[in-house]
């Protein structure tokens, strides 16, 4: 069986049996034409796309998201009283009729399992840092910990989902899609939403790369993520083939561009808008790409900051230099995903590969973006999907198969820079690390408070779909104002 696009089997029907001429319209008019951002704000400005928006804290956003849900509790949640009541059955007050994973099943009765290392408080704030994280204890007073997350759901891909793109099913825009929709791009020569990947070599607990976390939804393709590969080629096809010049590269595109147009013309298909604008991008990036992934200008301090896989492609010290590199170039969102953190028994082994891994870079990063001035308008955010049960997955006896499960009710991340507190911690766990304690923060406030220190008020940030607006909190979402810097 044949099937049609909706768009052409209606262009089709209006050309040879004179029907769909008014469906065709209004479906076009609707799908080319999102709603706009508004604002009631005298302060509101105009960003580069044209649309009305707030006076943004941040101009770039660095995601640092490690896949598989780092424990809260053995770096950055310092409980006392898990060490002291370690191997004791978890009461059951703690736990309240909590629905945890399958693995979990019913948490009444579980041991508590201090944390593996000892804490330490650091500068000037007196953050609490384990000595799993020494270079991130070293930027401690650049840090804001939210240590009062909170999500809803209890497995990784859901949890994921729901934490980039607002909800737990695929198909919605990630973040960065968003944030490119709504305030375009200032790189000319790269895409403005990027996401590299990388994960512990080794390591026996990675979580799959799902395209959709950094995918489009259903705003129009052109604002979803670009991957770049883990190698020196990071983008595939840009190079030309052998006897084929620049000019007559470009001299065949601008053929292509125009039967494009013509297409567009008769089909009004935004998707072709979208192609147009990748081939002439992809044009760029033959120039670009080489030149970002070109290490040769970078100080031996600088790489030496970074650590020593800082040079291996595809490894997360060399992503968090090319997100510095990237924003540089104007790049508006840069997502690294680094997977590994899902220690269900291997805390007291890949927990320590994980930190070593990323800990390091991740600091330098912070570093690096504040010593050449960019960390003002560089919103930095490091954090997963949840945490970890403070209670132990395994047998306690059995000290190199420790564990822990997955923990939707509280969990850290901290965020740096584009107008972020520093050297506060926000919210609290209770003395177990178990439930919020102060100052709740949901996965929806997390969002609207980068969309706010973005400059967007993410309740008029919407896109009309099916017959409704949707937006990246959904009908939830209170920005975090305690967090944010006064002005």
């Amino acid at each position: 069986m044949t099937t049609h696009h909706r768009r052409s089997f209606l262009g089709t029907a209006a050309g040879s049996l004179g029907l769909g001429l008014a469906s065709l319209s209004h479906l076009l008019a609707a799908e080319q034409s999102p709603a706009p951002i508004s604002s009631t704000s005298t302060a509101a400005t105009t960003d580069i796309v044209g649309r009305p928006r707030l006076p943004p804290r941040a101009r770039h956003v660095i995601y640092l998201f490690q896949n598989g849900a780092p424990t809260h509790v053995d770096l950055f949640d310092y409980k006392p009283k898990l060490r002291e009541l370690h191997g004791q059955p978890l009461p059951e007050s703690y736990v309240g009729g909590k629905r945890f994973s399958t693995m979990t099943g019913n948490a009444n009765g579980k041991l508590i399992l201090g944390n593996v290392e000892p804490f330490a408080q650091h500068g000037e704030s007196g953050a609490w840092v384990s000595s799993l994280m020494p270079h991130t204890a070293q930027i401690a007073d650049e840090l804001c910990f939210i240590k009062s997350m909170h999500t809803e759901a209890v497995n990784h891909a859901p949890a994921i989902t729901f934490m980039l793109t607002g909800s737990e099913l695929p198909g919605r825009p990630a973040l960065g899609a968003w944030l490119t929709y709504g305030l375009g791009s200032a790189a000319d020569n790269l895409p403005g939403y990027v996401v590299l990947t990388s994960v512990t070599k080794g390591t026996s607990c990675g979580q799959i790369f799902y395209d959709f976390y950094w995918g489009s939804g259903f705003l129009p393709s052109r604002f979803q993520g670009v991957k770049f590969r883990g190698s020196k080629d990071p983008v595939l096809y840009l190079k030309d083939g052998p006897g084929i010049s620049r000019e007559f590269r470009e001299a065949m595109l601008n053929d292509v561009t125009a039967l494009n147009l013509q297409k567009q013309a008769l089909s009004g298909d935004p998707e072709i808008s979208t192609r147009i604008a990748q081939s002439e991008m992809a044009f760029r990036m033959q120039t670009s790409v080489p030149e970002l992934t070109d290490l040769s200008g970078e100080s031996k301090a600088t790489l030496e900051m970074y650590g020593p896989q800082v040079e291996q492609p595809g490894s997360f010290a060399y992503n968090c230099l090319m997100a510095r590199r990237l924003v540089e170039r104007g790049v508006r969102s840069v997502q690294l995903m680094h997977a590994g953190w899902d220690q269900h028994n291997s805390l007291t082994t890949e927990l320590y590969n994980q930190c070593r891994d990323t800990d390091q870079p991740s600091a330098a990063l912070v570093k690096d973006l504040k010593q050449r001035g960019l960390l003002d308008d560089t919103l930095v955010i490091w954090g997963g999907e949840f945490g970890r049960t403070p209670f132990i997955q395994g047998d306690l006896a059995n000290r190199p198969r420790w564990g822990r499960d997955h923990h939707p009710y509280a969990f850290t991340v901290w965020m740096a820079g584009g107008g972020v507190k520093s050297g506060v911690t926000h919210g609290a766990s209770d003395d177990l690390g178990m439930n919020v304690l102060e100052n709740p923060v949901h996965v929806h406030d997390l969002q609207a408070t980068i969309l706010h220190l973005m400059g967007i008020d993410h309740e008029r940030l919407t896109y009309r779909f099916q017959g409704r607006q949707f937006r990246l909190t959904d009908v939830h979402g209170h920005v975090v104002h305690d967090i944010l810097k006064h002005v």
